[in-house]
């Protein structure tokens, strides 16, 4: 999962791990200051992290201490109060945002372990899944195999979802952008407040990184013939191959998928279902609707949480942040 940045150093990364509690099991920084991205200002972004931490009230409880200025007014409310405003609403995370460290400016979540296992393995709201489907700079993973197999299951689902999606034989451009887009499908900020080309300026500039994360997983696929000196993959799309994939999907992409195509008054298993939209020629299209059905939920209620973990003025300046570079998005392709 790790793979080297293009800019910061390793000792800047710890130094402002430093900053916080050290209970983390994974720590990762993500996003155009980490990975550059076409178009985007080569200045000092701001840096994105996400800290996934094994007991949510304990570490806000220190974090407190540490740095209570990080939070919005609901630092008033107390850690109790916080993880429970984490865990139960949105996406499970809860981000400060526009804080100072290190002569930067960062942003950063923090979610339960738990909550991202369940994620990572059942898509349950691709909201941090999604972030680890594209290249990040991990920084801190601890031992545990059960989040370690997680990662993993993650970067294969995205795979397997993203062969339903495609024809049967396409390019490692074409694939690594069908992956990068697949937690940006129904997200309602990509019609207001992102870069409507985000996704190539993500795959454009880092086709390295995306080879060295889905290698392994693409040489071993029993699904697919890769080619990768011809930067070619071909996967099978017969009815057999379709349900073999559609039976591998995250759990909450299948039963996202069963309610768009079920009948109302049937009680027919996932299994059953399945097996019928895998010899539909519109089978891509049902994978790509159950995606965006899940991203639209959580993105909405995540960015709702959001207000008020970030507060007024925060909330306003990141927006306004997000509106820029949307518009320097358009001014480039009207160019």
């Amino acid at each position: 999962m790790t793979v080297p940045a293009l800019q910061n150093s390793a000792v800047f990364y710890r130094r402002v791990l430093s900053r916080f509690p050290q209970d983390f099991s994974l720590a990762f920084a993500y996003g155009s200051a980490v990975f550059r991205q076409t178009g985007a200002p080569t200045g000092k972004n701001m840096l994105d992290f996400v800290f996934a931490v094994d007991d949510p009230v304990t570490w806000h409880t220190m974090n407190l201490i540490e740095n209570r200025k990080h939070y919005s007014f609901l630092r008033y409310l107390g850690p109790k109060h916080i993880s429970s405003i984490q865990t139960d609403y949105g996406a499970g995370v809860y981000f400060n945002t526009l804080v100072p460290a290190e002569d930067r400016v960062i942003k950063y979540g923090v979610i339960s372990t738990d909550a991202l296992i369940e994620d990572l393995l059942h898509w349950k709201t691709l909201y941090v899944a999604g972030r680890l489907h594209k290249p990040v700079r991990i920084l801190l993973q601890s031992e545990p195999g059960k989040l370690r197999d997680a990662l993993v299951g993650n970067l294969k689902s995205a795979v397997i979802a993203s062969f339903l999606m495609l024809p049967e034989s396409f390019s490692e451009e074409d694939l690594f952008l069908q992956i990068a887009g697949l937690s940006y499908s129904g997200d309602f900020r990509m019609v207001i407040g992102e870069d409507k080309s985000k996704v190539s300026n993500i795959v454009r500039e880092n086709m390295t990184h995306f080879r060295k994360l889905y290698n392994n997983i693409l040489q071993e696929c029993p699904q697919v013939v890769y080619k990768p000196h011809q930067g070619r993959l071909e996967v099978d799309k017969s009815p057999e191959g379709q349900f073999t994939q559609l039976m591998a999907l995250p759990r909450t992409l299948q039963q996202q998928i069963t309610r768009l195509v079920e009948r109302p008054g049937k009680n027919r298993d996932v299994e059953e279902i399945l097996l019928q939209v895998a010899q539909d020629p519109d089978c891509g299209s049902a994978v790509q609707q159950g995606i965006a059905s899940i991203v639209k939920a959580s993105s909405i209620t995540q960015s709702a949480k959001g207000i008020a973990t970030a507060g007024l003025v925060k909330t306003v300046s990141y927006s306004a942040k997000k509106l820029q570079k949307m518009w320097r998005g358009w001014r480039r392709r009207a160019s």
